[in-house]
This record gives structure tokens, C-alpha cells and sequence, in this order.
């Protein structure tokens, strides 16, 4: 919170005939019109009920670039019960709530929106709940019976559908989650606000859950309210910002206490059970397990020796990122660091294994988090911009060949996983495209081509939050990719990692003795592990075994005249050697490295920004 600063001169914040008991905190950015008169009617509304000097008004001024600074300083100079905290960048409307807490003097904490679209006659009652130890908690109610507020369908519908969402997936017993008009003891905020992890909009919500589930007193009764102004739905802010927050509040607060290491190693092996187990509705299974026993021992072993080889290269792309980004590290240990991040996304779920690493080259060699994020994003993208790459050529060389009306009634005729996956990937490989031409459109732009995109969806303030961590996302790529140097390295040495990949895959297949010449066989090997990897981005099965599987079998069915039973069977066994490499690696690695992976997970839980989730692939 950089740029924090409390205006308020001495004499202005010096005491009265009382000491300050509730402070009252208006979160303001650019509100130069309304500021003024919500202070002095805030004011005036407090001194109906308390005492003189009892009480404080502290504007909570969030980095705005308009009057309402000068406003809210000439505001402190001329009252003394009135303060004026100030920042010089945006901190968020929670992030501004919170800064305004720590400094103030009641114990009774007190904020509302300054529009005072809930009538302030209703301020008595939620002071008084608070003050007088009835609730640790108040907040006032559009929805409760014995409201009087205007909801307009396009307010009023999207409101019922967000708090159903609360109640059903965060098992809150409240009925109206955002309205801005609530009180907290202080005791309650200092056990609760370094929890509260949503620094905007969600912010409201995730305090009242969590006082909730805390087990704390939370009151809510029925208010007056007049919607101010107008408003619509924002992509951006309601389903960035309030959907990601639900499920993140979600998955800490109801599965993470629930998960373990073992938990996640069951949990995982019966998924992809029943993932390969849901193939066995259009596959004969003993018909697969009897093609894999007659493949041929002696490429099965040399798949492994070639996929062996592609790690120290894993190790040596690592070292040219971070090389690009500031720091120098010897390839072996580097190395062992993808084993260790590669293996946790085989035991953990929600690809925690990719975090792992950042944990690694921190613990064992002082390289930041930052920089660890941003090492591994920076590779996520090559990883799929090289996948995509390949998958395209090949499909290039389909199209030529006049194979395209093929492989479309193969997607279009499938069913079940394999569908699902090339669906998946398709979508995946066209996102990894489009954003790479955006960024590098960026780059060559005087505009700013991503505040603009973001922007056009979304004219609320959580945009710029938004706008701020993606383009520190674009920043650290064009650390690592913005020179010749480090493209040319690290982009080379993704095209050997991945090429090793699909000739590991291709041994497999020919170990089957499939009869292909030996260009379609290169060919369909490169097209089904591109596609297979691409589908394991998204996280719908562990280590993305059944998608990666089924979209091998299906691609392979399709273009080759070889059997769905053979075809499975080089799938399966192609990625479980693969991963038995992973997991006997990443187990040597933690034993060398002394790192544990649960010990890793819950370090970098806590410093891990909320809603970054690299994607999955190994």
C-alpha cells in the first residue's frame, strides 16, 4: 500500500469532550461532487445519538485523480472530528476500507457507500447494535421482509442470483451480502481482517462469511434504500471479481481443510479411474490390455530413455528464463526444481504443483516469488505457444493433403472424453494465439491495447485492477521474450522439449506395431500429442489423464486406420510412463533438494496473488 498517508493535522484529530468510540469510514474515489455533503450529513446524523467528541468521520480517498483530495483535506482542517486518509495509487474499495480500520480510534467500526442510497436514519440502529455488544456484526438488508428498496430488474435480478450463490456455495444465512451499510466491533475486525483476503467489491461478502463461519454475532435487519445513479452488469467486476471470489472463498473455507496428501493422492488415482474407467462404455478394455501386453518391450524402454532426455532441457529453458529476469542458476538444480513442481501437479489438485517451484527456488536459493510467478508463467506461454504451433503445422499439412473433411466428421462423429478434449484444446490453442498477438500488438503500440480491450467490457473501478495485473503479466513476458536473445533460446529449447515429447509418444505407438508408413506415423504423433497436451490445460481431471488419453485415441482413430483398442493402449501407456518418469524423478529430486511438498503448497499459499492459475503441462 504504497503512497498510504493519514492528512489529518494534530489539532484537527485531538480529542473532545469523550474518547472516539465509533468511527465512521466513507470509502471515496472521485466523489468531489457528494463528498461534502455525505460528511456533513454523517456528521449531523452522529450527533443526533452519541456523544460529543464520541465519535469520527474518516474519508477513505482511494487514489483519485479528481477534487475530492482538496475536498477532504479543507474537510480535516476545518473539523476536527473528521480525518482524511489518502493514497496515492488504487488500494481497492476493501483495500481502502481495511487501511481506514487500522487507523482508527472507535471500537466501533462503521462504513456505507457515500451516495447514501440507505437512508442514514437507519445509522442509530447500526451503531447501537454494535455498541452495545447485541452483534459483533451489523449490516443492513434490501432483501430482508420489512425493506423499503427500489429494484429495478436489471439490479434486483442479478442481486437475487449473486446471493443465492453466497448462500448455496458459502453457507451463509444471510440474505443480502453488498449492501453497503454495515458495522464490525473492533474486536471482531482484528481477528478477522487479515483473513479477508479480497481487496475490492468481494471484499463485503467474504468479511460477513467469515465472521459467520468464525462464529461471530452477525445482525442484519431491513433498510430504506434508493438505487443512485446507474448501473448494469459488469463483466468484469461480477464474474472476475465476485464469481472468482465466491469460488476462492469456497475452496479455502469448505475443500482445503478437508485436503491433504494422501486425501489428493486417493483422490486423484480413483478420478483418473474413472476417467480411462468411463472409456470402457465404447471400448472393449480387454481388448486394450491385450494389445499392450504384445507391445514391443525394447521401444517401450528406449520411449523412456528418450523422455529421460528431455528434463535436463526442461532445466536448461528454466535457467534461460531466469537468466532473462535477473538470476543465474546451475541447470541440474533447476532440474530437480520441474521435477519436484511437475510431481506436485500429479499428487495435488487445482495444479498446486505449479506453485511448488516458485517455493523451491526460493527456499533453496533466495530467487523472490515474484520472480518465481513470473519465471513459470513465462514458460506456461512458450509451452503453449509451442503445442500450438505444432498441432497448427500438422494440421497445415492436413489441409493440404485434403484431409480436412476427415478429421472434422472424426470430431464432429466422437463422443465422450476424446471429444471433450480436442473441444478443449481447440479452445485453449485459439486463447494462447490470440493473447500472444495482443501482447505483441501491445508492445509495438503507443496505445494501451489491453486497458482498452478491458476496458470496452467493463467500466467499473475493478478493471484497473484487472488492467494492472495483466499487464504486469505482459511486463514479465517481454522481460524474458523481448529480446532476440531470450526468444530465440528459450523458444528453441521449448520446440526440443516438446519434440522429445512426441517422439516419446511415437516409439510407444510403434511398439504396437501399427503398419503406418513412417510419415503419417510422425505426422499423427505430432497432431495427437500436441492436441492431448493442449486439453490438459484446463484442470478437469488430475494430471489431465482421460482428456490427454482420449484425445489421443481419438485423433489417432480418426486418421489412420489402425483400431480404437490399439490406440487407447498406446495412450495409456505413453502418458503412464511419462508420468512414472515424472513421479521417480520428482521424488529423487525432493530427497536431494530436502523439500516437501506439503511444507511447499502451504508456503506459497500465502503469498500467492488470489486467482492466478498457471496452466497445466507436463
Amino acid at each position: 500500500m504504497g503512497g498510504l498517508r493519514d492528512d489529518t493535522t494534530p489539532e484537527s484529530a485531538s480529542g473532545g469532550e469523550h474518547a472516539v468510540s465509533v468511527s465512521v469510514v466513507l470509502p471515496a474515489y472521485n466523489e468531489a461532487d457528494t463528498i461534502e455533503s455525505t460528511v456533513a450529513t454523517t456528521l449531523d446524523r452522529l450527533g443526533a445519538f452519541l456523544e460529543p467528541g464520541s465519535f469520527e468521520v474518516i474519508v477513505a480517498e482511494d487514489g483519485c485523480d479528481d477534487r475530492t483530495p482538496a475536498i477532504a483535506d479543507r474537510l480535516a482542517d476545518d473539523d476536527r472530528r473528521v480525518r482524511h486518509l489518502h493514497s496515492d495509487e488504487r488500494l481497492g474499495r476493501g483495500g481502502a476500507l481495511e487501511a481506514a480500520f487500522e487507523v482508527a480510534r472507535g471500537d466501533t467500526l462503521v462504513y456505507f457507500d457515500t451516495d447514501l442510497a440507505t437512508d442514514i436514519r437507519h445509522l442509530e440502529e447500526l451503531v447501537t447494535r454494535v455498541q452495545s455488544g447485541a452483534a459483533d456484526v451489523a449490516t443492513g438488508s434490501r432483501w430482508l421482509p420489512g425493506n423499503v428498496a427500489e429494484r429495478p430488474a436489471k439490479r434486483g435480478v442479478p442481486s437475487r442470483v449473486y446471493n443465492g450463490l453466497v448462500r448455496v456455495f458459502l453457507g451463509s444465512e444471510l440474505r443480502d451480502h453488498q449492501c453497503g451499510f454495515k458495522a464490525i466491533s473492533r474486536e471482531a475486525f482484528e481477528a478477522l481482517g487479515g483473513d479477508v483476503e479480497d481487496g475490492h467489491w468481494f471484499w463485503d461478502t467474504e468479511l460477513l462469511v467469515r465472521a459467520q463461519r468464525a462464529g461471530y454475532e452477525v445482525a442484519e435487519f431491513p433498510v430504506e434504500w434508493t438505487p443512485k445513479g446507474d448501473t448494469k452488469v459488469d463483466l468484469v467486476r461480477d464474474v472476475l471479481g465476485m464469481g472468482s471470489g465466491i469460488l476462492r472463498t469456497w475452496w479455502q473455507l469448505s475443500i482445503r481443510p478437508r485436503l491433504s496428501q494422501r486425501v489428493g493422492l486417493v483422490g486423484g488415482a480413483v478420478l483418473a479411474v474413472l476417467a480411462l474407467g468411463l472409456m470402457t462404455q465404447y471400448l472393449d478394455f480387454g481388448a486394450v490390455l491385450a494389445e499392450m501386453r504384445e507391445a514391443d518391450p525394447v521401444l517401450i524402454g528406449g520411449a523412456v530413455l528418450v523422455y529421460l532426455l528431455s528434463w535436463p532441457l526442461r532445466g536448461l529453458r528454466y535457467r534461460d528464463i531466469l537468466a532473462e529476469l535477473g538470476y543465474r542458476e546451475r541447470v541440474g538444480f533447476l532440474t530437480g526444481a520441474v521435477f519436484i513442481s511437475q510431481t506436485g501437479n500429479l499428487v495435488f489438485p487445482a495444479r498446486a504443483g505449479d506453485l511448488i517451484r516458485a517455493y523451491v527456488v526460493k527456499a533453496r536459493r533466495g530467487i523472490p516469488y515474484p520472480t518465481g510467478f513470473a519465471s513459470l508463467a513465462a514458460e506456461r506461454v512458450f509451452d503453449l505457444l509451442t503445442i500450438a504451433s505444432m498441432a497448427g503445422v500438422v494440421l497445415v499439412g492436413y489441409t493440404a493433403t485434403g484431409r480436412t473433411a476427415e478429421l472434422a466428421r472424426t470430431v464432429v462423429g466422437a463422443e465422450g472424453a476424446g471429444r471433450v478434449a480436442v473441444v478443449v484444446a481447440t479452445g485453449v490453442g485459439l486463447a494462447a494465439v490470440a493473447a500472444v498477438v495482443v501482447i505483441a500488438l501491445s508492445a509495438r503500440s503507443d496505445r494501451n491495447l489491453i486497458a482498452a480491450a478491458v476496458h470496452r467490457v467493463s467500466t467499473d473501478s475493478y478493471a484497473d485492477f484487472v488492467v494492472g495485473v495483466i499487464e504486469r503479466f505482459v511486463g514479465d513476458l517481454q522481460a524474458v521474450a523481448g529480446t532476440r536473445r531470450g526468444f530465440g533460446r528459450v523458444g528453441a529449447t521449448s520446440v526440443l522439449v516438446w519434440s522429445l515429447d512426441v517422439v516419446t509418444a511415437l516409439l510407444v505407438l510403434a511398439a504396437f506395431s501399427p503398419g503406418l508408413p513412417g510419415v503419417e506415423l510422425v505426422a499423427v504423433s505430432f497432431f495427437a500429442v500436441s492436441v492431448g497436451n493442449l486439453a490438459k490445460v484446463l484442470p478437469l481431471s488430475p494430471g489431465g489423464i482421460g482428456l490427454y488419453e482420449g484425445a489421443f485415441t481419438l485423433l489417432v482413430v480418426g486418421l489412420t486406420p489402425l483400431g480404437p483398442e490399439l490406440a487407447l493402449g498406446a495412450a495409456v501407456l505413453d502418458h503412464a510412463l511419462k508420468n512414472l518418469v515424472t513421479v521417480v524423478g520428482g521424488y529423487a529430486s525432493m530427497v536431494g533438494l530436502n523439500v516437501s511438498l506439503t511444507a511447499a503448497v502451504e508456503e506459497t499459499r500465502e503469498v500467492r496473488d488470489p486467482g492466478e492459475e498457471p496452466a497445466e503441462l507436463d
